[in-house]
């Protein structure tokens, strides 16, 4: 295994627009993901991310952000400090209008990157593969709550 980028792919019954909002705002992102998060969706935005009564707190900064079509940021920056110097990985969210919906694709890369040795980058691989195999279906029950709530 090369523990080189994990990849998901998820179709929504909502437009790239409304998915959009739901990766790219802090108020949705800690409905299906974070527990909680404070960012604002501007390319170079710093912020964070939280789960539990702030047990874990993750820095992200937010990379490109193109409504309605690609939302990506970094996070897991090395020693938790941002710094554009710094290895971190890359989340990709790219949307694509499918029929009435939208196909959410979602790429994680630069583990390799971080410098781990050889356990940590598969234990940090693993982890997060399980991670998105939550998430991602979580996104989409989101979103499908979210667009048939009148």
């Amino acid at each position: 295994m090369e523990f080189g980028s994990i990849e998901r792919e998820i179709y929504v019954d909502a437009s790239p627009e409304v998915v959009f909002e739901v990766v790219s705002r802090p108020e949705h992102v800690a409905q299906w993901w974070a527990d909680d998060a404070d960012f604002e969706a501007e390319p170079g935005a710093v912020g964070e991310l939280v789960w539990g009564d702030r047990a874990a707190v993750q820095p992200i900064s937010v990379v490109k952000a193109d409504p309605p079509r690609l939302f990506s940021f970094r996070w897991c920056h090395f020693d938790g400090e941002v710094d554009d110097s710094a290895d971190a990985l890359l989340v990709t969210f790219e949307l694509t209008p499918s029929g009435t919906g939208t196909t959410i694709r979602l790429t994680e890369t630069g583990f390799r990157e971080m410098g781990w040795e050889a356990a940590k980058l598969e234990e940090m691989y693993r982890e997060h593969v399980a991670g998105w195999d939550t998430f991602v279906p979580r996104l989409g029950e989101y979103v499908a709550r979210l667009v048939a709530t009148p």
